[in-house]
């Protein structure tokens, strides 16, 4: 079997998609080292590594902004859900001196 020829509109398009990934990642990078910050100020201030309401009110927030996107609101919601946890794994590591 030879595969099929790659048509070169999908060629740009997969292009496109792999910056946007590029870009993400960059991102998610930038909040890491943001809530780095945060988990050091809160472990200095003996505060709890996590703040529950906030979380919730963010999530609100993001579930709004998901659904005024036409995004699906339980993906955006699983995606937050597991980024504010490893914050959270990484305040508490700093809270204990790790």
């Amino acid at each position: 079997m030879t595969a099929q020829p790659i048509p070169p509109d999908l060629l740009k398009i997969r292009e496109q998609i792999d910056q946007i990934d590029t870009e993400l990642v960059e991102l998610l990078a930038r909040r890491f080292a943001l809530t780095h910050k945060v988990g050091q100020l809160k472990a200095m201030n003996q505060l709890e590594a996590v703040d529950p309401e906030r979380e919730a009110r963010k999530l609100a927030s993001l579930r709004e902004l998901s659904e005024s996107r036409q995004l699906s609101v339980a993906l955006v919601t699983e995606i937050f859900t597991a980024i504010m946890a490893e914050a959270v794994r990484n305040h508490k590591k700093l809270k204990n001196g790790d």
